[in-house]
């Protein structure tokens, strides 16, 4: 490739509904949940991977990747927001994937194809086609039932051209947004989407953990 590719994984989390251990450095067959999702971007086309850590894993963080010469482990922020723009001011590349930590089910083949994807899209999510039935929902009542014809359940990575996104982020700097392709939808800029996998969940609760261990075992 004659452009340079890096990802961002956002782990400055505290872990508030998992319990009482950063659900990051959890362990499933004897390997923690963020070697997971960091193995596949090292098995990827990414160049650098950028960790914007809690800085009450990062010397956990530091010992676990202390022989991956692609990594790079900085201080997150006090939002993911803020931990992706203190990604994005470490990142010197053309292209940016940015992956939730959490997410250890992401396989190599989804990030190749983001990268893939995006040198003509310029921005885009993983996402997978809504299965279940939605309603809308006000006071314990049902209002009604959404059409889910045209409903996506957004997944990660993101991926943008570089440019692209650190403009956003400069220009939506210190709002807390939650996902980095809504920052682009808010500025009005086009985001497409590629089929991810329903797999790709993220961990939040102990139940994902199991639910987790069922996958990775296969």
């Amino acid at each position: 490739m004659n452009f340079k590719v890096n990802a961002i994984i956002p782990a400055g989390g505290t872990s508030s509904r998992f319990g009482n251990k950063n659900k990051l450095l959890e362990k499933i067959n004897g390997k923690e949940v963020i070697k997971y999702t960091v193995e596949a971007f090292e098995k990827s086309e990414a160049d650098e991977i950028i960790i914007c850590a809690n800085s009450a894993i990062m010397e956990e963080l530091k010992e676990i990747f202390k022989n991956s010469h692609r990594v790079k482990i900085i201080e997150g922020g006090a939002t993911r927001q803020q931990s992706v723009f203190n990604g994005l001011q470490a990142c010197e590349c053309e292209y940016v994937l940015i992956h939730d930590g959490a997410r250890p089910m992401i396989t190599t083949d989804l990030i190749n194809l983001a990268i893939e994807e995006v040198i003509t899209k310029k921005a885009l999510t993983v996402a997978t086609k809504t299965i279940d039935t939605i309603k809308e929902v006000v006071d314990g009542k049902i209002i009604k039932t959404i059409d889910r014809a045209k409903l996506y359940n957004t997944q990660t990575p993101q991926a943008f051209e570089y440019n692209l996104i650190k403009d956003a982020h400069q220009k939506l700097y210190g709002q807390n947004f939650t996902d980095d392709a809504g920052m682009l939808e808010f500025l009005g800029q086009t985001v497409y989407i590629i089929n991810g996998s329903y797999k790709n969940i993220k961990i939040t609760t102990q139940n994902d953990i199991e639910i987790a261990k069922i996958y990775l075992e296969q």
